[in-house]
């Protein structure tokens, strides 16, 4: 039992091993959010202070500085830009999120369109991408430029392919991982591979630096889905059955459906095509995962990206830093916070 806390602890460890290797850098990216979020409009300012307020664990920034420093960048603050760059497109999709979803937490706290409305969380985070862009025209990096610009068009995409598919229980796993790759991988591979662009690596580096990104995207939103029908786990911020009562469809349920007997399709069918979805009918689909053991079957599909991501790193020669991104492909699975 002691090996595997003391192994838990390794794995959660590589994230802060990943944020004290960059500490410094760090605080200067949230100086710089902060500064590009500054607004004479009253609203404006209120709402991006009080989305700075509520944190998050800056996962992405911390892949571009990790990344970049990998590639051995030292000098210049273009990764801190392009981190804070970063981190700016994937609060504005966390805004306009929670709108499609009609989101009311996140990170454990009201989200914005719950606290004041739609139309200010989808203009404020118009507002979050026009600054980003802004600061990939200032960067002047044509290759920078042009894949957070194709990316942030994919993340789009996603969104409507998800809507398109909304309370199909009989999604195809081929579609869920289109979604996930749109929606989640494209963003953590552009955040890894920007580290090896400003870095003026080989395209071998930084073709496995957005290899490496887009696995652990992958591993990171299926188990961020998991988490939701895992309700042996109390995870903070996390409230167990949230895309469930949202009617969105994740690798859990689509797994489930797969094994579920006739009666059983046909009830999950009709609690998916409601509006509004009741706690009993949770309860029941969370019985069901649990009998058909999805959550160790969901575990599984993760791990093949954990292997690819880890993998990938292989083009490296060994340092403090390929040692923590790859330690950090096993905590995105098994993260307590």
């Amino acid at each position: 039992m002691g090996t595997v806390v003391q192994l838990k602890n390794q794995i959660n460890n590589s994230y802060f091993q990943l944020k004290d290797s960059v500490e410094d850098k760090l605080l200067l990216v949230e100086e710089k959010i902060k500064s590009k979020l500054t607004s004479d409009v009253d609203l404006v300012q209120k709402m991006t202070d009080y989305h700075l307020e509520t944190g998050g664990k800056r996962l992405r920034a911390l892949l571009t500085l990790g990344s970049a420093k990998l590639c051995g960048y030292s000098k210049g603050t273009r990764d801190i830009n392009l981190a804070a760059c970063v981190e700016l497109i994937h609060a504005a999709t966390l805004m306009h999120d929670d709108v499609i979803d009609n989101g009311s937490v996140r990170r454990g706290k009201k989200t914005l369109n719950k606290i004041w409305d739609n139309h200010s969380s989808v203009l404020v985070g118009d507002y979050l991408l026009s600054r980003c862009f802004e600061m990939m025209v200032e960067d002047g990096n044509i290759e920078v430029l042009k894949l957070l610009s194709s990316t942030s068009s994919k993340i789009a995409q996603g969104e409507i392919l998800q809507l398109q598919h909304q309370g199909e229980v009989d999604m195809l796993e081929e579609t869920y991982l289109k979604i996930i790759s749109a929606k989640t991988a494209e963003l953590f591979a552009a955040a890894t591979k920007v580290g090896a662009i400003l870095s003026n690596v080989k395209n071998k580096e930084k073709e496995a630096l957005e290899f490496y990104g887009r696995n652990l995207g992958l591993t990171f939103q299926i188990a961020d889905d998991t988490l939701d029908y895992n309700s042996e786990l109390k995870i903070f911020g996390k409230k167990i059955g949230q895309d469930f009562y949202e009617g969105k469809i994740t690798l859990p349920i689509i797994l489930l459906f797969q094994q579920a007997e006739e009666k059983e399709k046909e009830k999950l069918k009709n609690i998916f095509v409601k509006e509004k979805k009741t706690e009993d009918e949770l309860n029941y689909t969370l019985s069901l995962i649990k009998n058909y053991n999805i959550i160790k079957a969901c575990y599984q599909k993760a791990q093949h990206y954990i292997n690819l991501a880890s993998n990938s790193l292989s083009v490296f020669s060994n340092s403090e830093e390929k040692n923590i991104l790859e330690n950090l492909t096993s905590f995105s699975l098994s993260r307590n916070f």
